[in-house]
């Protein structure tokens, strides 16, 4: 089969941007081993970078399937713009729609419809001021993130507030940095999971459940998996034994984060595959906190990404996990 393969390159730091505005973007490292991967399946691969020429690029080659990786750059739907090209096109890919991934982006909007199908998800509000009162409405400790962003963009130590003058300040934090709402959150204080899945309808499997130990961050250091954490602390050449696959749950907790992990899935209308976080509040019960339709996937071990270590504990190999998904694609559009 002809492959297309859509990513964004990640670039250097540039003065006057936020020091993770390129964090979602894929190193040349990743995007020639999902390449590599597709190869020993596929006949071709044809490499095309989701920049302004993609679209003539795309519709010169159409290939007969597209592994997506794109997350773009600009605007609150930018993860769709690549599946939008390509529907119009009418060239299959991997993943989810444009409209799944524009509300799975916007994390409120997400949230909204995981409350409305009775799947738990932490209190939240939209803050677009700063000023607006957030503490007569949501109890502290709160979660102070970016509401349009991933890979932990605009997560940082200081995201956890406990009260109101650092609530006010991380608030109007993001709202200068990011120049986007900030999505104010309930804090869950108990423990956090990350869940792969595979498939579609009836064939959709969750992969071993991940669990993110915070007791490995240095002391002092809050329990989120913030920016530092993520690329501070834990770097390839020294990476923190933070992570645990398959996670030590008891049978009930496993099944009842699976089955989180699943109505969400369902629920946002996900195709393929997906990475869900999960957190527990003080009460054991398992929470929703976003959904990653477009999974981060390091090949290095070392690298600690979450998917690819779920699948390794199923007993799958990078090129396996990544051609399992484009045998998802193919069988959901009946090629």
């Amino acid at each position: 089969m002809k492959i297309g393969l859509t990513y964004n390159l990640k670039k250097d730091h540039e003065e006057g941007l936020p020091q993770d505005f390129y964090a979602e973007w894929d190193d040349l490292e990743t995007i020639e081993a999902v390449r590599d991967a597709l190869l020993e399946r596929h006949e071709s691969v044809e490499m095309v970078e989701a920049d302004e020429d993609a679209y003539e690029k795309l519709r010169a080659l159409r290939p007969q399937m597209v592994f997506n990786m794109a997350e773009g750059l600009w605007g609150e739907s930018r993860e769709a713009q690549i599946p939008a090209m390509l529907e119009m096109l009418r060239i299959p890919y991997t993943g989810s729609s444009p409209l799944t991934l524009s509300l799975c982006l916007n994390k409120a909007r997400a949230k909204e419809i995981l409350s409305y199908y009775g799947i738990p998800t932490a209190r939240f509000l939209v803050a677009q001021d700063p000023n607006a009162g957030i503490e007569r409405l949501l109890t502290f400790p709160m979660m102070v993130k970016p509401l349009l962003e991933g890979s932990s963009k605009g997560i940082r130590n200081d995201s956890i507030v406990r009260e109101p003058k650092e609530l006010r300040k991380k608030v109007a934090a993001v709202l200068e940095e990011y120049d986007q709402p900030a999505l104010v959150e309930e804090f869950l204080e108990g423990r956090e999971f990350t869940v792969a899945l595979l498939g579609n309808g009836e064939s959709l499997r969750t992969l071993p459940i991940v669990e993110i130990d915070y007791s490995t961050l240095p002391e002092g250091a809050n329990p989120i998996y913030s920016y530092e954490a993520k690329w501070v602390y834990d770097r390839p050449e020294a990476p923190l034994d933070i992570f645990t696959c398959p996670a030590e749950v008891p049978e009930r907790l496993s099944k009842a984060i699976d089955t989180v992990a699943v109505d969400a899935f369902r629920a946002l209308g996900v195709k393929d595959w997906c990475r869900i976080d999960v957190r527990l509040d003080s009460c054991g019960v398992p929470h929703v906190i976003e959904l990653n339709p477009l999974p981060g996937i390091l090949m290095d071990p070392n690298a600690n990404s979450c998917f690819p270590k779920a699948a390794r504990a199923a007993g799958l190999s990078f090129a396996g996990l990544v051609n399992s998904v484009v045998d998802t694609a193919v069988e959901r559009y009946g090629i």
